[in-house]
């Protein structure tokens, strides 16, 4: 790893990163962006532990991938940030990387064409996020995500994460959307979809994988799914596999 710049996508679980006094949460919704060199810490907040996908990039390519603005100016480049929200898309490459990768089933160019598009998605100002709130904000946020990873599958009600937080809804809808850019249901609806990326593959029962992860049907489940992904749970399952 010496010289290159790990980026790593967790598709299962969750941790937390910690550099300096600033942290940063591992989810299915982010990418992580590791500096050859600099020092960190990792927790887990959530039973279970995680699982991620890594990347390494050479210094020659995350210069020409990565936006000016997200890199030191130093001779050697590295990330100015932890993290970036990454979209559903970038999600499903993530998932048909690392199952073709698993399976066996994939070529070399096919897997470094993948790996190459999914930097590019992760890094990419249209399908990224970076957040300007404040610390504060951004661990209070860092809390209600904690909180979504430790039971995906439940249907949370504003209430009932206002109870388990601390503070208000009304605040903690404004907090959310202003850190992630996006309402906090349709983060939580990334999760569980994101979820049924890693689980799909191996599941011979679509309906009982859809009530686990909170839908109120297969045929709800499938349209969620659809709109995220372009295609529907069994096309991608088939897809991964091929």
């Amino acid at each position: 790893m010496r010289g290159r710049h790990p980026s790593g996508v967790s598709y299962r679980g969750l941790y937390l990163r910690h550099v300096g006094g600033d942290q940063s949460v591992a989810d299915a919704n982010h990418v992580l962006f590791f500096n050859a060199g600099e020092g960190y810490q990792v927790s887990h907040p959530v039973i279970g532990g995680d699982a991620s996908l890594v990347l390494s990039i050479s210094p020659a390519l995350l210069r020409e991938l990565a936006p000016a603005a997200l890199l030191h100016r130093r001779e050697e480049p590295g990330f100015r940030v932890q993290s970036l929200r990454i979209d559903p898309r970038a999600q499903a490459l993530v998932a048909l990387l690392r199952h073709g990768l698993h399976h066996g089933g994939i070529e070399p160019l096919q897997a470094e064409t993948l790996a190459l598009t999914l930097m590019c998605r992760s890094l990419g100002p249209r399908t990224a996020h970076a957040t300007a709130a404040t610390r504060a904000r951004r661990r209070l946020v860092d809390r209600v995500k904690v909180l979504l990873a430790s039971e995906v599958g439940r249907r949370w009600s504003l209430a009932e994460i206002a109870a388990e937080i601390g503070g208000s809804p009304i605040y903690l809808t404004q907090a959310f959307q202003q850190v992630e850019g996006l309402p906090l249901h349709r983060y939580h609806l990334r999760l569980r979809l994101a979820r049924a990326l890693d689980l799909v593959v191996r599941c011979e029962d679509i309906s009982a994988l859809a009530l686990d992860l909170g839908f109120s049907s297969h045929s709800h489940f499938t349209a969620a799914f659809k709109q995220a992904y372009g295609r529907t749970p069994s096309a991608f399952r088939e897809s991964a596999l091929a």
